[in-house]
């Protein structure tokens, strides 16, 4: 996939939260018609194993409330105050848990079965790729290992 002007890396934290910054620029982008088609599909919480969807799960709140609440405006640090006001209570313990699923996703789990063939049709092969984020990571040309990407969170 391209780099995308406006998404963030799936490591910048918002809050206590990887992901959750990259969640609000996709569906922003998307609103303004920016989000390039192929990222389309992974909008939203319809699916089960996709990352918006786990992010919204996590913290109790419905996708399209947050998409609603999002498009109204407001920072990214009040749009995640707003999600744990009205979801399900998350601890520092809880968030940080997150923190480390996400960045493991693919890693000896259900999603394990994918990531090579993700790794081989995007041209990927060779690089050393252990997580669906190192993945995303990498296809949109950023280098978490050269950074050392975990080590921020």
């Amino acid at each position: 996939m391209p780099h995308v002007p406006g998404l963030r890396s799936c490591y910048a934290k918002v809050g206590r939260l990887v992901y959750f910054g990259r969640m609000l620029d996709k569906l922003r982008l998307h609103a303004a018609g920016r989000l390039p088609a192929e990222y389309v599909g992974n909008l939203g919480d319809a699916q089960t194993y996709v990352l918006d969807g786990r992010c919204c799960r996590f913290l109790g709140v419905p996708y399209a409330d947050l998409r609603t609440r999002a498009l109204a405006g407001g920072t990214d640090e009040e749009l995640l105050a707003w999600a744990h006001a009205r979801g399900t209570p998350r601890s520092d313990e809880d968030c940080h848990m997150w923190n480390r699923f996400v960045l493991k996703l693919g890693w000896r789990d259900e999603r394990s079965a994918v990531l090579p063939s993700r790794i081989r049709d995007s041209g990927l092969t060779g690089r050393p790729i252990e997580t669906i984020i190192d993945h995303i990571e990498y296809d949109e040309g950023r280098d978490p290992v050269a950074t050392r990407a975990w080590d921020a969170v």
